[in-house]
């Protein structure tokens, strides 16, 4: 897939010794959260990017690049909770077809939800949703699992 200056790949190639530089030493994670939206919406125009923390037993919404957000999701609800409740990447090709989806928005078509892990514990998934169904495959997966790995 050529994206906007590139395949997906040499997008994240480039995009991810940016994002360690940004976040390394950084001790804020919500700091850290935004930047990494903002690089990644920057550069792949995602029609919604950003991060929801674990709070007790929801997720609240964190940093995010994009229209408004749904505020709360409890555990195993939606794609956002279901990565969290799972602890493993969810891809969505079309979340019309995904059940329990949560619409915050009707333009989202597609969607992937990578769990942020700290000491063995998901402390905040990274939710991307596009306008585009099918936007998401295996190379979104290793890249953003491997940007959030970082810190």
């Amino acid at each position: 897939m050529i994206v906007k200056g590139g395949t997906k790949d040499e997008l994240y190639s480039n995009l991810f010794p940016q994002v360690e530089s940004l976040v390394e030493g950084e001790p804020d994670a919500v700091a850290d959260m935004a930047n990494v939206a903002a690089c990644l919406k920057t550069t792949f125009g995602f029609w919604w990017v950003g991060f929801y923390r674990v709070v007790g037993e929801e997720l609240v919404l964190g940093p995010f690049q994009g229209p408004v957000a749904c505020t709360r999701i409890g555990k195993g609800r939606g794609v956002c909770g279901t990565a969290w409740a799972e602890r493993r990447t969810v891809i969505v090709p079309d979340v019309g077809k995904f059940p329990g989806h949560i619409a915050c928005s009707s333009l989202s078509r597609s969607e992937i939800v990578v769990p942020v892990f700290r000491n063995n514990e998901v402390v905040a998934v990274l939710d991307i949703d596009s306008e585009r169904l099918g936007c998401f495959d295996e190379t979104d997966r290793l890249w953003l699992e491997k940007i959030v790995a970082i810190g």
